[in-house]
């Protein structure tokens, strides 16, 4: 079914020190991100160059995790299409963003390193093959202005 499908989050900034934005470090970055019918908040604040709270979710991680997440359930549905057995699926998923010198910045580059265990020996070949299938399925892949990188690796499960 071809469609258009919307989604909704919340974001609320938790912030506010008693001075709210009087000065770029009087304010807090910290904020919560929910969504309707989730059971779990996500933690977020800035990065901590940016001031913010190194324990929690920063933009640029979470946009980081959905390109890994969307590749990896792309590629599981083209593995399955293609009788490929996944066993395992971990990836080590890097990015890299540079500021403009005038407040912003951008991605401009993001590296996925998938490491795919499948049932035998005669799929690894196609395993490593199918990840261009999954890239151009990536609803999150397709959405970004820079390129995502693919570095897979295949191996037997035990």
């Amino acid at each position: 079914m071809l469609g258009e499908h919307r989604y909704e989050v919340e974001v609320e900034w938790l912030g506010d020190r008693g001075e709210g934005t009087a000065d770029y470090r009087a304010y807090g970055r910290q904020h919560v991100v929910r969504a309707p019918g989730k059971t779990h908040d996500l933690d977020g604040s800035s990065d901590r160059v940016f001031h913010g709270d190194r324990e929690r979710w920063n933009p640029e991680e979470l946009l980081l995790a959905a390109l890994s997440q969307c590749h990896m359930l792309s590629y599981l549905h083209v593995a399955t299409r293609h009788g490929v057995i996944v066993r395992g699926y971990t990836d080590a998923a890097t990015g890299t963003m540079v500021e403009d010198g005038r407040g912003g910045g951008a991605f401009i580059e993001a590296t996925l390193r998938p490491r795919v265990v499948v049932a035998d020996a005669t799929m690894l070949a196609l395993a490593d093959e199918i990840h261009a299938e999954a890239s151009d399925k990536c609803f999150i892949a397709a959405s970004v202005a820079f390129p995502v990188h693919h570095k897979p690796v295949a191996v037997v499960a035990d």
